[in-house]
């Protein structure tokens, strides 16, 4: 009876599948025997095909030529191998051997079918020490590191790394009021039996985990395991070295800022995974945006994302690997390293999208972490992750995962980000780097041209450097509906045109137009001020008196009184001129110089009640001014016509 079909076999070369032409080192087909019998894969085991050879046919697909061997050949290698199976791998290992037709009638394909064995196996080869080896993909490789030392506690040859011994320690290295403090938290300590029966090698907690110690059985010392090390010891990282947690913070966006925050967290698990959400709240504050009316608040990172990352990093991390666990906050990102691959067998894409079944490295203490509140259910830190950052409105988190370290990476809310980015701006204009503050600035306002605090700093930085022509542009090129503006940005949009070292009648003209827009909106005192001033400089005095005059609860500001008193001038000016235009009928240039009397006379009012309103030095300065050029212009009068 055939065991296997050998057109089944010529698929492909696979995870279970080796093929073998002409078998030059009979040492590799035992390794990967070996490696069949080890199943990394979980598959059952596999075959090793001697005589098969890679091709492809007529139209370059691969396809697999059964070659075979001589019959000399093939007693060699089956010679060879057995022996090598036997004698060179420990424990021995004895695969199936099965001869099968091959595509000329003179030579045979050998097969050696080796099933999984409940043992891990080494080989040796002639020159060198004993190791281990597994199948991954079409390869067979050495088994090293985690690999090595999860394919042992697979196959019983070693214990899980937090149910082991530590071997450093002894029931003295525990804080015992530590312990009954989170015995008492998880409702499993009873009063009337002290804490030392908890101690004991024989009390376990749950079925899940083991007891907290356990007896040497030659020196009968009472030594607790690494578990119980981590959550509860006095001096942990004495025992367990890179059992400490780094936390970090740069106030830029990498690790080349001259200055930066740095805590170092020794102490228990507990301790530091307690410490370390203290340290990431302070992160996860929320800025208020009072434009957007349907979300105004953002946070800028999730308080649960932050708390599942930092615990997922220390419940998952491999403590054989002497290096923290490290987070680091960047102005843009939180990244979280925990030391060590994903445990064995979960795959990395499912990983990465919350999908993966639940498998911790460390059970007993997942167990401990759950049972106090600080970790989720088996399964639920990944998902928890995503979604609690879809829901605020955060990019997704990304998983950066190697050999070496897993690093979740979770990105601050846009909205955190971009007010980076103004910080950049404001920094910039204050140190007069305009030139860089203009491109940043305009980057941003190309990517979003109606956030209002872009175009306030747009309009800054084109009033800086007194360039009016990228403001005219961007009114013209992005349409904007004048009233999804604030006033005070248009008022800044409005005073980079008309205070242009040479603005245009349009200049004045758009200018107006904004200024007459603020003018609807609820403004402050400062920004009625701006807006009357804008409005008469853009040439309507009309509708900068109309305005103030709209605001008689300011009729006690000594300020506005003088700038409706400073407009009134304005007026008189103009009135002044007019009536001094020879080609103007007399009765024009009469009704001009009526008004030019009539707006000094009520000027000179303004000011008078301003001055007996302040006591403000610099204020009482400027009203001093404003009332000689009354003085000056009331000269003028005898050279205008006279009122009839």
């Amino acid at each position: 009876m055939e065991l296997v079909d050998l057109k089944t076999l010529s698929i492909r070369e696979s995870d279970q599948i080796e093929w073998k032409e002409n078998v030059a080192d009979p040492d590799d087909v035992v390794a990967t025997i070996s490696a069949f019998a080890n199943d990394w894969s979980n598959l059952g085991g596999g075959y090793v095909v001697c005589g098969a050879k890679e091709d492809k046919d007529e139209h370059g697909f691969p396809r697999v030529s059964h070659v075979g061997l001589s019959a000399a050949r093939l007693k060699e290698v089956e010679g060879r191998v057995l022996a090598g199976c036997r004698d060179l791998v420990s424990p021995s290992i004895a695969p199936l051997v099965q001869e099968l037709a091959a595509d000329s009638p003179e030579r045979r394909v050998l097969v050696f079918i080796m099933p999984a064995t409940r043992s891990p196996h080494a080989f040796r080869r002639r020159d060198d020490k004993g190791k281990y080896y597994v199948r991954i993909g079409r390869e067979t490789r050495e088994a090293r590191n985690g690999i090595l030392r999860e394919l042992l506690v697979r196959k019983g040859a070693l214990e899980e790394w937090d149910r082991r011994v530590c071997s450093t320690a002894t029931i003295n290295d525990l804080d015992l009021l530590a312990l009954r403090d989170a015995l008492q938290r998880m409702g499993v300590f009873h009063p009337d039996r002290g804490i030392d029966e908890y101690l004991s090698e024989g009390q376990s907690l749950s079925p899940f985990v083991p007891p907290l110690c356990v007896r040497e059985p030659l020196t009968g010392v009472l030594r607790p395991r690494n578990f119980a090390m981590l959550l509860f010891g006095r001096n942990t990282q004495s025992h367990i070295h890179g059992a400490y947690s780094l936390f970090s913070v740069y106030p830029g966006a990498d690790r080349s800022e001259p200055h930066a925050e740095r805590h170092e967290l020794p102490g228990t698990l507990i301790g530091q995974a307690r410490r370390l959400v203290e340290l990431l709240d302070v992160q996860s504050y929320v800025a208020f945006d009072k434009t957007n009316r349907t979300d105004p608040n953002a946070v800028k990172y999730p308080p649960q994302a932050l708390h599942e990352a930092m615990v997922n990093a220390l419940a998952h991390r491999d403590y054989e690997i002497v290096e923290p666990t490290r987070i680091t906050v960047f102005a843009d990102r939180i990244e979280v390293l925990s030391p060590g691959s994903v445990p064995t067998g979960v795959n990395v894409d499912e990983f990465r999208a919350g999908r993966a079944p639940a498998k911790w490295r460390n059970q007993s203490l997942a167990w401990f972490l759950n049972r106090l509140q600080l970790a989720q259910a088996e399964g639920q830190g990944i998902p928890t992750i995503l979604r609690s950052m879809r829901e605020e409105g955060s990019p997704p988190p990304l998983f950066q995962v190697n050999e070496v370290n897993v690093v979740c990476v979770l990105p601050a809310h846009p909205r955190h980000a971009l007010a980076r980015e103004h910080r950049t701006i404001e920094e910039a204009i204050s140190l007069g780097a305009l030139e860089h503050a203009r491109k940043t600035v305009l980057r941003l306002l190309a990517q979003d041209p109606k956030n209002i605090r872009t175009v306030q700093l747009f309009a800054e930085v084109q009033r800086a450097l007194n360039s009016p022509d990228p403001v005219r542009e961007y009114l013209t090129t992005h349409k904007i509906e004048l009233g999804s503006l604030p006033p005070i940005v248009l008022i800044q949009l409005a005073d980079v045109l008309s205070l242009t070292n040479t603005p245009t009648p349009e200049d004045f003209s758009t200018a107006r137009r904004l200024y007459l827009e603020a003018a609807k909106g609820r403004l402050a005192e400062r920004e009625v001020q701006q807006v009357a001033v804008g409005l008469s400089r853009a040439g309507d005095n009309s509708a900068a008196l109309q305005f103030l005059y709209l605001h008689p609860e300011l009729n006690s500001s000594p300020s506005i009184l003088r700038i409706r008193a400073n407009v009134l001038i304005s007026e008189a000016k103009h009135c002044s001129q007019t009536a001094q235009r020879q080609e103007l009928s007399p009765e024009t240039r009469k009704r001009a110089s009526n008004d030019f009397r009539q707006n000094l006379k009520l000027a000179e009012q303004e000011l008078l009640v301003a001055t007996s309103l302040t006591t403000d030095t610099t204020l009482l300065e400027d009203i001093r001014k404003s009332l000689d050029l009354v003085e000056q212009l009331k000269k003028t009068a005898t050279r205008l016509i006279r009122p009839r």
